[in-house]
């Protein structure tokens, strides 16, 4: 029988309703094998705590919020549906629930992350996408509201929880490996858009090419506005139709690597014969986009979840020193990669 209340979930356990409201609630104070015991017999029986109820015990909404700003035809890109599947899982581990706040075209994103911290309806907040300097950031700290940032600040010395990717590392691997392939002119697809991941990114690439100190090496930067995809197919086919074209170009993320592989297919070029392409993230259309793109895998949704770990114990322990965790990309070394073309005689 399901219970229509914490009375009825209490006499079914046989403990205090007390107990069974904190360990509901995730307090510490309870014994962690009767929480765990609470928690799957809820589940078990389909109990679902009461807002007002919860609230009223922890002096906590349940709810963890993020913003989704619709910055371009579809409302949720790949990589942000990997994200917030991650982060979702995440919470639900830990009995908490997401709040997606959408911001729509023409909307101020801080307006909307102002109003999400001040209604009280979110207990913590997760910003993601992070600009090189970005006033969400400079709010939260000041407003002293828990939150996640998942990239971080060109400025390092501002204390905040931080999950990121180590998209420098990532590019200064992905030059030498095409460097020992033979490349020496090499294409970088980027966006216009002051983003910290931009930025670092870029950064390992020069300073991968700067520590081979070899003057034959050449690298075309084409930049783009990053959702207008008119735009982006454009800043491709000017590195394609170049009178001297790359042998190799990087996209800054997966979907630019992937326009570029589409438009080199028109024009007839076979990759990796004639051009290799390499990008980074790892969304699902990577595998599946012939021959298959190499790329660097971002752990999305290993990031979601560990930022929505870090969310938690920041919101259940207040005084908690902010963490900070950059994980390491992996290779998924595919088809779209090789030795560079020869040159005619």
């Amino acid at each position: 029988m399901r219970p229509k209340n914490l009375k009825e979930l209490a006499s079914h356990l046989d403990l205090s309703i007390a107990t069974v409201s904190r360990a509901l609630a995730g307090h510490e104070r309870i014994a962690q094998a009767t929480r765990d015991r609470v928690v799957q017999a809820a589940r078990d029986l389909g109990y679902v705590p009461s807002m007002a109820g919860r609230m009223l015990v922890s002096g906590r909404s349940g709810f963890v919020g993020m913003t989704l700003a619709i910055r371009g035809p579809n409302l949720v890109d790949s990589f942000l549906g990997e994200f917030v599947t991650g982060l979702g899982e995440g919470l639900t581990e830990r009995n908490n629930d997401l709040i997606l706040a959408t911001v729509a075209q023409g909307q101020s994103e801080l307006d909307v992350l102002r109003h999400l911290v001040d209604s009280g309806r979110a207990d913590g907040v997760v910003i993601t996408r992070i600009a090189e300097a970005d006033q969400r950031v400079d709010y939260l700290i000041g407003r002293g509201a828990p939150f996640v940032a998942h990239g971080r600040l060109l400025d390092s010395t501002l204390p905040y929880n931080w999950v990121d990717t180590d998209g420098a590392s990532a590019f200064a691997d992905a030059f030498d490996m095409l460097y020992d392939l033979g490349h020496r002119h090499f294409g970088l697809l980027t966006i216009s858009e002051p983003m910290t991941f931009r930025h670092l990114r870029q950064d390992g690439l020069a300073g991968a090419i700067s520590r081979r100190g070899d003057p034959s090496v050449k690298l075309d930067v084409m930049t783009t506005p990053r959702f207008d995809r008119g735009a982006c197919i454009q800043a491709a086919n000017r590195l394609l139709h170049a009178p001297e074209r790359p042998t190799a170009i990087l996209g800054l993320f997966d979907e630019l690597a992937l326009t570029v592989m589409e438009e080199a297919s028109r024009m007839g070029l076979s990759i990796p014969r004639d051009l290799s392409v390499i990008g980074f993230d790892d969304i699902a259309a990577a595998a599946y986009a012939p021959p298959g793109l190499t790329t660097f895998n971002a752990s999305i949704r290993e990031c979601a979840r560990e930022t929505a770990a870090m969310l938690i114990d920041a919101i259940e322990d207040p005084a908690r020193p902010p963490r900070t965790k950059l994980v390491q990309p992996v290779l998924a070394a595919r088809a779209s990669h090789g030795p560079a073309p020869r040159k005619s005689a």
